[in-house]
């Protein structure tokens, strides 16, 4: 069972290993009481007037306690950010790495502007962690970008993925979660996918290119490609085209 667990680890790619020994690594340590997670937790004042800005990272990375919430999504941070870094981002490891960037900008820039809106003010205020949220807008990318793909709710019925996110936001909504989590989580997936996907192809633009300080931080290894080799066939000996 361990040697699984550790050939399984073994084989995440780089971007999803990292980010989820992060995760546990930081909530096992917040469950323990060997990190205190007000000092982890999302504050625009402190970032800015203390200069705190580790917890522009930091909030990221914890998942709130260690129950069977924090499993449910751990599983769902390592399968889906694995299935966008091995194949929509197959040798494009500082591009997957961009995505996670502008989400983790985007959310963070939705929640400080949120909290100065009125009327909208207490409900961002509550939500000082977003690495459920970041989670989300994983699952929303990959499901935009397989959207064919045949699922099943546990077992109850069956959706293509292109449902996914509407299904677990529903899901969310009825075991009492906070909807905003999860909608946060799409708004920024979806602006991820308009700009790299749906942009380009109506103006021929890619606004999202990945800076080159970023490229130069992975070395990506190139995608080798398969192609059937032209074959040329000699023609057959004179004296058989001449036989019977």
């Amino acid at each position: 069972m361990a040697q699984a667990v550790e050939d399984w680890y073994q084989q995440m790619p780089i971007i999803t290993r990292s980010y989820v020994t992060a995760a546990v690594v930081t909530t096992i340590g917040c469950s323990l009481d060997i990190i205190s997670p007000s000092n982890l937790y999302l504050n625009p004042r402190l970032v800015m007037k203390n200069y705190e800005f580790w917890r522009l990272v930091t909030n990221f990375l914890y998942f709130r306690k260690m129950d069977l919430d924090f499993m449910f999504h751990m599983f769902f941070l390592a399968r889906y950010c694995k299935l966008l870094e091995e194949n929509s981002f197959r040798g494009r490891t500082a591009d997957f790495f961009y995505m996670l960037l502008f989400g983790a900008t985007v959310l963070t820039s939705i929640v400080i502007v949120g909290g100065n809106i009125p009327y909208l003010s207490e409900s961002f205020a509550k939500i000082i962690f977003l690495s459920n949220s970041l989670t989300f807008m994983m699952v929303y990318v990959w499901s935009k970008q397989n959207p064919f793909i045949h699922m099943s709710f546990l077992g109850i019925f069956t959706f293509t993925a292109a449902y996914l996110p509407w299904v677990l936001l529903g899901f969310s909504v009825l075991v009492g979660a906070s909807a905003w989590v999860d909608l946060l989580g799409m708004t920024a997936g979806h602006a991820y996918y308009f700009l790299e996907d749906v942009y380009p192809r109506m103006t021929g633009r890619r606004p999202l290119r990945t800076p080159g300080f970023i490229k130069s931080m992975f070395a990506d290894e190139a995608v080798v490609v398969a192609r059937p080799v032209n074959i040329r066939f000699a023609p057959p000996p004179a004296e058989e085209l001449h036989q019977d």
